[in-house]
């Protein structure tokens, strides 16, 4: 049996921003970003690539302001799209989980596609930016993705120093994650994997 394509194309525009997301679950990894955020460019590629998802995102945002608002909505666009190409989730493995260091930095990331958005994120900085980037907006980002993308998702950071080590290792270990979450189990028959029957 062939399986359906799990991609999805969302587009949201705000008085602050307007966002396009165009996600491939099926993917090899490409990226392409044009967000006006380097450093947030600079983690998604990591989730494309460790994701093995393609994955390609355009902002506009009020960044004259702050990144904020850009951020935030990055990750609402994505959580939407996330979720539409995920479709009925037959046949997934539903959790995904996944350690990953970086020098000294090392973090846990756990996921399950429960159709329940959750959010526990503890992630302590021993700086307010890497560069010109506010680390605080990490937070809202993962907030977004979760409530549009209607996943329970842990970060855990274990250990670190460098601010930058400790970014980069979450968003690694949160594109293994949803790379094990949204896989198709051979021996999962097509089924939806829930005793109730639907996520």
């Amino acid at each position: 049996m062939r399986m359906k394509a799990r991609r999805a194309k969302v587009e949201r525009q705000t008085r602050e921003t307007q966002i396009r997301v165009t996600i491939n679950l099926d993917g090899s990894g490409k990226s392409r970003f044009s967000l006006g955020v380097p450093f947030l460019e600079h983690m998604l590629d990591q989730v494309a690539r460790h994701g093995m998802i393609d994955l390609e995102i355009e902002a506009r945002g009020d960044l004259q302001i702050d990144a904020h608002h850009t951020v935030e909505d990055v990750g609402i666009t994505l959580g939407q799209a996330f979720n539409q190409a995920l479709g009925g989730k037959q046949g997934i493995r539903r959790y995904g989980h996944a350690y990953v260091p970086l020098d000294e930095a090392l973090s846990r990331v756990v996921v399950d596609c429960s159709g329940r958005p959750g959010l526990e994120y503890h992630v302590q900085f021993p700086r307010a930016q890497v560069g010109d980037f506010d680390v605080d907006l990490f937070y809202e980002f993962f907030q977004g993705f979760v409530n549009h993308a209607l996943v329970t998702l842990h970060i855990d950071n274990v250990r670190g120093r460098n601010a930058h080590h400790i970014v980069e290792t979450a968003f690694k270990a949160f594109g293994r994650a949803l790379r094990m979450a949204v896989e198709i189990d051979p021996r999962g028959a097509g089924r939806v994997p829930s005793t109730k029957g639907s996520l």
